[in-house]
């Protein structure tokens, strides 16, 4: 029940109240007309053969005084009794046949009116089952959006997949789709208990304290249900993210002949997960025999205690009201068996959800200020004591360094000293554990991350372009972009030179990650989307590192051009790219070991220096 209240809460309450409302309205009229056809057609029954005497005289309604309490329990006899003498008048005066006929418009008319009223309650429903998911899957995209980039290195993207894709159709298939189970079922219930304690209500009482034996032993399988859910979950994430690693290191795998390895390490993940779902799926098969036979023992119970009530005359319910009786709790355990079927598929639900709501939930560490500050680039960047780490061990420590506008300003080292966390440390993609980074002396935590980043534009070692034409490709996030000024961007990069040979221009779709490019064509593409974008502050992660010697000289050449009268920050690998850059820094494990002028660092004789005598000399 609890999960079933988060659930309303949170996803149906805040934006369905009038679908919900029309649902529940129509459920209650749906479950009202089925008592109201039984209650009528058990009297006719009695009076056309013959059960019970035909009542002859009528008790007439002014004799009723509803301003006096005790008149209102007069009230259900003194309907009964009339319309007992109702059916016995016609019965006299059109006969049993015609009476028969009335009977079955009369059911047919009823059953009418009820399944149309069932069916507007579900018709309700579908707009909550449909929205609620649409939600989900709009909340998830905007929450991975808005995270930071740490929050995805802890995870693995197969796993976040597994989360968009089968937890929210877990949510659909289970949660979802025993919302109508969920919400007609408890109104059934309530109504048909309620008719039943007017029956008689020494015998609902006995079967107030037989139900909850079934209860409870339905709800401990359901326990057990939940937990082997979560586990199956979890297991399925780490079978997609395998499947992913699988598909980005296809060539790898093939390269090594690891195809044995990767493939019984696929098929032991996957008959664990089999073997989980198995359990899950046993259990929940097991929810419809255990309380039909449950519901069968009760009606027994039910049946022998009620009948021994009624042959010793102490039930106040002759023969034909015990049998509605019984028909009304007969109708009552297949609610119950629904149900608690809903109960299950809610428990296997809510595990999903519990995975979702681990990306819903996460907050982040990069916060938006609540009154931002407006933003100039007209000085300089400025990183004051900057120290970070991921976890315990620091990446940066007590960096300090100015970048005056206009600047080119390279950062050369080994491998993981430090460069690309730097960087990254500026459009606040992770935030500074200690110290500050300043534009022209205002701290950058202080400013709109939207205004922040629109300073600045990226080309990274490994372009990333999506799979879209090469004009979305390059105005990528920008609407009613012009093809004009997008075949200009594509000039500066010297994109222009294959875009104009591809078979549909700048309409072709480049495939998945740009697949159908070569590297150097992928990396004047993204350098095309930075010029595109025209921003001040230019950001090049080691972008002609991966490139063979022509592919270079031509990204190369794109890349002086998008740096003309551009602050630049360029990580370099080959320093022969980097010399006439105004400021060369090199980062040691952490901390700005040098800074100078390519001549000054030579003149200097340390850590610049060997690096550039390694590769330059071989």
């Amino acid at each position: 029940m609890k999960d079933i209240l988060l659930l309303l809460r949170r996803f149906i309450a805040p934006f369905y109240k009038g679908y919900l409302s029309l649902a529940v309205v129509f459920n209650i009229l749906g479950a009202l007309l089925n008592l109201l056809a039984f209650s009528l057609v058990m009297p006719i029954l009695n009076i056309l053969f013959q059960i019970e005497e035909r009542v002859t005289t009528f008790i007439p309604w002014s004799s009723i005084d509803l301003g006096r309490a005790e008149d209102w329990g007069r009230l259900t006899k003194v309907a009964s009794h009339n319309f007992a003498y109702f059916v016995s008048s016609l019965i006299d005066r059109e006969g049993a046949s015609y009476t028969l006929i009335i009977l079955g418009v009369y059911l047919t008319v009823m059953t009418f009116l009820k399944v149309g009223a069932t069916y507007l309650g579900m018709y309700f429903l579908v707009p909550i089952r449909t929205g609620v998911v649409r939600d989900l899957r709009n909340q998830l995209n905007s929450k991975i959006l808005a995270l930071p980039l740490g929050f995805f290195s802890e995870e693995r993207k197969g796993d976040v997949l597994a989360r968009i894709t089968g937890d929210v159709g877990e949510v659909e298939n289970s949660v979802m789709s025993s919302l109508d189970l969920l919400l007609k079922n408890p109104i059934l219930i309530i109504i048909y208990l309620g008719s039943m304690l007017v029956l008689s209500w020494r015998l609902t009482l006995f079967v107030f304290l037989v139900l909850p034996l079934a209860g409870f032993v339905m709800g401990r399988v359901g326990k057990s249900l939940k937990r082997n859910s979560l586990e199956a979950q979890t297991l399925w994430g780490e079978l997609i993210s395998q499947v992913e690693e699988t598909l980005g290191g296809l060539r790898i795998v093939k390269a090594f002949r690891a195809e044995r390895y990767v493939s019984e390490r696929f098929e032991g993940s996957n008959e664990r997960f089999r073997r989980t779902v198995m359990g899950v799926m046993r259990r929940q098969q097991l929810a419809h025999p255990m309380s039909e036979f449950l519901g069968t023992m009760t009606i027994a119970i039910v049946l022998w205690y009620g009948g021994t009530l009624i042959i010793n005359h102490e039930s106040g319910m002759n023969a034909s009201a015990f049998i509605y009786y019984l028909v009304i709790f007969y109708s009552l355990i297949n609610p119950l068996k629904e149900l608690s079927k809903g109960i299950y598929d809610i428990r296997r639900g809510m595990a999903s959800m519990q995975r979702i709501d681990k990306i819903l939930q996460a907050e982040s560490n990069i916060l938006e200020p609540a009154e931002p500050k407006e933003l100039h680039f007209d000085r300089e960047i400025k990183l004051e004591q900057v120290s970070f780490r991921y976890e315990d061990e620091w990446v940066l420590r007590d960096v300090n360094l100015t970048i005056k506008k206009g600047q080119t300003v390279a950062l050369v080292g080994h491998s993981g000293s430090g460069k690309s966390t730097l960087v990254d440390l500026i459009p606040r993609f992770y935030d500074v554990v200690e110290g500050r980074i300043t534009i022209d002396g205002t701290d950058i935590r202080e400013v709109s991350l939207h205004e922040l980043r629109g300073l600045m534009g990226n080309v990274n070692q490994e372009p990333i372009l999506f799979n879209a034409s090469v004009f979305d490709n390059i105005a990528f996030g920008v609407r009613d972009a012009s093809l004009e000024e997008v075949k200009r961007a594509a000039a500066v990069a010297h994109a222009d030179e294959f875009v104009d040979e591809l078979p549909e221009g700048y309409d072709t779709n480049i495939g998945d990650r740009g697949g159908k490019l070569s590297g150097g064509q992928r990396q004047r593409l993204s350098i095309a989307r930075a010029v595109y974008k025209n921003p001040p502050i230019l950001i090049l992660d080691e972008a002609t590192s991966a490139l063979d010697t022509k592919s270079e000289r031509l990204v190369q050449s794109a890349l002086d051009r998008l740096m003309t009268g551009r602050t630049t920050i360029v990580i370099a690998h080959r320093l022969s790219t980097i010399i006439h850059a105004d400021l060369i820094c090199v980062v040691d494990a952490g901390r700005i070991v040098e800074q100078g002028t390519h001549e000054e660092l030579l003149n200097l004789g340390g850590h610049y220096a060997r690096l550039h005598a390694i590769q330059v000399q071989g």
